[in-house]
């Protein structure tokens, strides 16, 4: 089942997902005006779940949050209920002072983020997935404002669940791990066309050392990894779902020689372009 609410003058859009057969995330194969993110509540068994080509195991009453980007298939996507949303409905970005969700939740450094819930924090989200689902019944000029306040009490929880699972989180001062943060979405929006650390360094007024410094006090991987890693990532993206040539890809992701990419790839990911078939 599928309830979609629609806001015609700004094109936001909210969409829950309830015992979907066909629910999937749709990746870079097509071509989406309205990309969304969502949260996944897997409140059956443990199930396998594709990312990105990648298997993993989601458990048993858990939450996955996942981006746009990202292309997504569940074992048993009928058993899943999943919120999704646009940046016209509820941009995450425009309130992180609110729900502090960017570079933690959406567009982290730790892939995939399953959070587990407990008892009471199942009881808690069942809760808000019946309010969400009785005001999306509900058609009147409020509608939307009522959504978006229990999106925004979804997000605050989950962020608070997650932070409590984080080892992280639990050992030092939210001002250094929103360092963290801050990189993460830094890179989300730059990874294409900036690939030195010292351009984030400079975004985040410390010099490339210090920096490398933080991560490495906070026990997260260095700067320039996760800088390789987005570009490994977002590669293998488009050589398994678009028909962009190894050549269109070096270019869409700032490099300019396309030799350099192949080369850069082989040495980080352990295989050659070419291997990856459409």
């Amino acid at each position: 089942m599928v309830h979609e609410y629609n806001e015609s003058a700004t094109s936001g859009k909210f969409i829950m997902h309830s015992g979907d057969k066909s629910f999937k995330g749709k990746g870079l194969s097509y071509q989406d005006p309205y990309p969304v993110n969502t949260f996944i509540y897997n409140k059956d068994e443990a199930q396998e779940v594709l990312i990105d080509m990648i298997p993993y195991t989601m458990p048993a009453n858990s939450i996955l949050p996942l981006v746009s980007n990202q292309h997504f298939i569940f074992q048993h996507p009928e058993t899943i209920t999943a919120w999704q949303f646009n940046r016209e409905f509820y941009c995450i970005i425009d309130h992180d002072v609110e729900v502090g969700c960017v570079g933690f939740l959406f567009y982290g450094i730790k892939h995939p983020m399953f959070i587990q819930m407990n008892d009471e924090e199942v009881e808690e989200l069942s809760q808000l997935e019946k309010n969400l689902s009785n005001e999306l019944a509900i058609h009147d000029n409020f509608q939307g404002e009522m959504l978006r306040t229990l999106l925004k009490r979804m997000i605050i929880k989950i962020t608070r669940m997650a932070k409590q699972q984080h080892e992280s989180y639990q050992q030092f001062p939210d001002e250094k791990m929103d360092i963290v943060r801050r990189f993460s979405l830094l890179l989300e929006q730059n990874f294409k066309t900036e690939h030195a650390v010292s351009f984030y360094a400079e975004k985040l007024n410390k010099s490339p050392k210090t920096l490398s410094n933080v991560f490495f006090l906070l026990k997260q991987p260095t700067p320039s990894q996760l800088i390789r890693d987005r570009l490994i990532l977002e590669a293998k993206r488009y050589l398994h779902f678009t028909t962009k040539t190894a050549k269109e890809i070096a270019y869409e992701l700032g490099f300019e020689n396309p030799a350099h990419f192949s080369r850069f790839f082989k040495q980080y990911s352990g295989k050659k372009t070419s291997d990856f078939k459409h």
